[in-house]
């Protein structure tokens, strides 16, 4: 009887600390929103994740992502270019530096 007792606390805590974080709230609320649909999704798993907001992202939001990446690494590449090109220009325009500077 204490074993069912002590585990019957742990429980009790743990819903607690569950009610706390709002983790029962936000469980409830997706529960209901899956209960409310009419047509009822082919997986029930992704509805959760997807309500809970641990869904990956769209298909056509990763599309986009990849493209912009492409783009920016181009940009980044041509400002590499750039800058190299910038400092070969001023390397010509500086005085040459000797060894024994003197004055």
């Amino acid at each position: 009887m204490a074993h069912y007792r002590a585990s019957e606390s742990k429980r009790e805590q743990f819903r607690r600390y569950l009610e706390k974080a709002g983790v029962l709230d936000s469980l409830t609320s997706v529960l209901i929103a899956l209960y409310e649909e009419n047509e009822k999704p082919n997986n029930a798993l992704d509805f959760l994740k997807q309500h809970l907001g641990v869904a990956s992202p769209e298909p056509a939001e990763g599309e986009a992502l990849r493209l912009e990446l492409a783009d920016l690494r181009q940009k980044h590449d041509l400002l590499v270019e750039e800058n190299k090109d910038l400092k070969n220009r001023l390397l010509k325009y500086e005085p040459a530096q000797e060894d024994g500077m003197t004055e």
